[in-house]
């Protein structure tokens, strides 16, 4: 990019905010005081994200005379279930694909109790008046390359002899660019039905209302340090007190694990976005998007993009980057060189905003396994559950989640404990410096394929066979 248009690309940024769009909010909720005491309970819920609220709401739904603890490091909502791009999908599995070569014999199955999970999500926001902007309005997958055109098409033919197709549609280079209008869209294939565009603040903050009307006593800025077996229960200290508890259920996903055998299972992975100011009438009618989906192209290294209610574009995604010996550290939050990037790209694909500024930049972790998708089990002879894994999924996966792990904790033998996805587990990542080696290797390997056609090499048909990988 020639000098000049890289400093317009760079004023586009000089008034970026660096927080979470969705988290600067003025009606974002006080914080519940913080765990002074010992406490005692019949399930203890550890992680006030989307993982850890469903399981509380539905724990007290199913029933109401049990006691329920919910304990968070800081705010409910604060990480990634306040940062993400709010793309509520009915998908179990990160998508099609991977639970067709991971899952093909229950892949139905999947899609149909990833369906029914979209419509409990969809019914709780209503029953709770939940004020998150849910809008069920689809997902289109865009090719900007042949090659995608040509994957994107094979994977709706085999969606249609599976007879899994029913609600998607196959676009065109002039039916994608009607619906959404970029230069760079060669084709897409629009989910009509199974992603919903939400505000995932809104969303988080609303569970914790309704998980407060309830009757879940929830502890705000009360990080569990450490977990051990209590008399026929469980303990877990906190830096002001304790909690003893019949069962335990985690929801912590990217933040260590009180069960310390599930941490090589993930692995973080910091993903950034951008938000626009809000679009004028013009700009609104050079782009279309009338329909309101949310779009993701499908390169290996690729973007989410959605529309806001007051017409503001999110622009995420592309770089993941994984820090050394996966350390987390607030310092990732920010990466002005991926930010720079980010908005370089956007102007690619929508040149006919050029001189728009984005009000907003932030990035966090997510945690992702080697499966691309959540995995279930238990610990301390089943009386704590958990699930990990979600790889930037979780808005709508993580309330499944929930369900298994309440399943589990009952010994209950159900629908879902049945799956071949819920009794089996991804392989964990090797130790350091192999994890760090080996995911450098992919990330330069999958960049390399984006640019070659598509075209995959040797180390990356390794990982195919093994059914390994790393994504975001």
């Amino acid at each position: 990019m020639a000098p000049a248009a890289m400093r317009s690309v760079a004023k586009s940024l000089s008034e970026a905010l660096p927080v979470s769009y969705w988290l600067d909010d003025p009606g974002k909720p006080a914080a519940q005081p913080a765990l002074t005491s010992d406490e005692a309970c019949d399930l203890l819920v550890v992680g006030g994200g989307y993982s850890g609220l469903w399981t509380a709401l539905i724990a007290k739904e199913r029933d109401p005379a049990r006691d329920v603890v919910l304990i968070e490091s800081k705010e409910a909502g604060w990480a990634a279930s306040g940062r993400n791009g709010g793309f509520c999908a009915a998908s179990l599995t990160h998508g099609l694909a991977n639970g067709l070569a991971r899952w093909p014999g229950e892949l139905a199955r999947l899609e149909e109790l990833g369906a029914r999970n979209l419509d409990e999500i969809e019914a709780a926001v209503a029953r709770y008046g939940i004020d998150c902007d849910f809008e069920r309005t689809g997902e289109i997958d865009v090719a900007t390359e042949p090659h995608q055109v040509e994957e994107l098409h094979a994977l709706y033919e085999d969606a249609r002899k599976l007879g899994l197709a029913g609600g998607s549609r196959w676009l065109d280079r002039d039916e994608v660019r009607a619906e959404v209008d970029s230069p760079t869209f060669l084709a897409g294939l629009w989910d009509t039905d199974g992603v919903a565009m939400l505000n995932p603040a809104r969303l988080a903050w609303g569970l914790k209302r309704a998980c407060l009307g309830l009757g879940v006593r929830i502890y705000e800025n009360t990080r569990g340090l450490s977990l051990a077996s209590s008399g026929a229960g469980l303990a877990v200290r906190t830096p002001y007190g304790r909690i003893f508890a019949r069962r335990v259920a985690l929801g912590t996903n990217i933040f260590p694990s009180l069960v310390k055998r599930i941490r090589p299972f993930t692995v973080p992975v910091y993903d950034y976005a951008l938000m626009t100011e809000p679009l004028t009438a013009g700009q609104l009618a050079a782009v279309g998007w009338q329909g309101r989906q949310g779009l993701g192209d499908s390169a290996n290294q690729f973007h989410y993009f959605r529309i806001t209610p007051d017409h503001r574009i999110l622009w995420g995604g592309y770089d993941a980057i994984y820090p050394y010996k996966g350390r987390l550290d607030s310092e990732y939050d920010h990466r002005p060189e991926t930010y720079l990037k980010l908005a370089q790209h956007f102007f690619t694909a929508f040149p006919q905003l050029e001189g728009i500024g984005f009000s907003h930049a932030w990035g966090g972790a997510i945690d992702t396994c080697s499966r691309f998708s959540a995995f279930f089990g238990t610990a301390h002879s089943g009386r704590v559950a958990y699930a990990a894994g979600y790889t930037g999924l979780g808005v709508g996966a993580t309330r499944f989640g929930a369900e298994v792990m309440l399943d589990l904790l009952d010994g209950a033998r159900t629908e879902r404990t049945e799956l071949e996805m819920v009794r089996s587990r991804p392989m964990p990542f090797p130790p350091e410096p192999f994890a760090w080696t080996g995911i450098t290797l992919t990330k330069w390997s999958l960049a390399r394929a984006d640019a070659r056609g598509g075209r995959r090499n040797l180390w990356l048909k390794t990982l195919d066979r093994l059914g390994l990988g790393f994504d975001s």
